[in-house]
């Protein structure tokens, strides 16, 4: 497999959607993993783009056979990434993307050992806050909450490869740019990725 797995996770609030938009959207051959889920499909969401739609049982029996990289149940709906598709976008030289938390990532791991991981971290608590309140969706309550989250899921930066603050959006954007750069120039890529142009060199 030419591709590499990247695993990226950050607390609700810290820029993560809009860096990992920004990059699909600037770089050739990377792409985030479309996750497959029980729950209901969303007014312009689509298949197979936003989510792979699909029934408790469908999911449950591709939990069964150990087809998911990482899974997990969210307020009654089931959540996983399948490891087939991602080994199939692998093999076709394309950078898969998960995001993902942080227990997803220990999952992935176990099974991916190879992965690279990126956690984002905003510039303080107080600017994590003001993200969460201008978005204008939740209510006091629910942004206390999800500040409480952000502190346990930020504890957990150290089990990643790469850490970035996400102060200035174009500053962190090019740091995730870097990191994805110079896992495409290693000599186990390239050499994957160049094979022609090695072997009439060396021959």
């Amino acid at each position: 497999m030419s591709g590499t797995l990247f695993i990226i996770s950050a607390p609700s609030g810290a820029g993560k959607t809009g860096l990992l938009t920004k990059l699909v959207k600037e770089q050739a051959n990377i792409r985030t993993s479309v996750s497959r889920t029980t729950r209901e499909k969303r007014l312009g969401e689509e298949d197979g783009v936003n989510y792979h739609f699909t029934s408790v049982e469908a999911f449950q029996k591709i939990a069964g056979e150990g087809g998911f990289l990482e899974q997990a149940e969210v307020f009654g709906n089931y959540y996983g990434t399948e490891e087939a598709w991602v080994n199939t976008q692998l093999a076709q030289n394309t950078d898969i993307i998960l995001e993902i938390d942080w227990q997803g990532a220990q999952q992935v791991r176990k099974l991916k050992p190879e992965a690279i991981s990126i956690f984002i971290l905003p510039p303080s608590k107080e600017a994590l806050y003001e993200r969460l309140n201008n978005r204008g969706q939740d209510s006091d309550e629910v942004i206390n909450k999800r500040m409480t989250q952000a502190t346990e899921e930020m504890s957990h930066f150290l089990e990643y490869d790469y850490l970035v603050i996400n102060d200035l959006f174009d500053e962190a954007l090019e740091q995730i740019k870097a990191i994805v750069l110079s896992h495409r120039l290693k000599v186990k890529n390239q050499a994957l990725r160049q094979g022609k142009l090695l072997k009439q060199l060396l021959t």
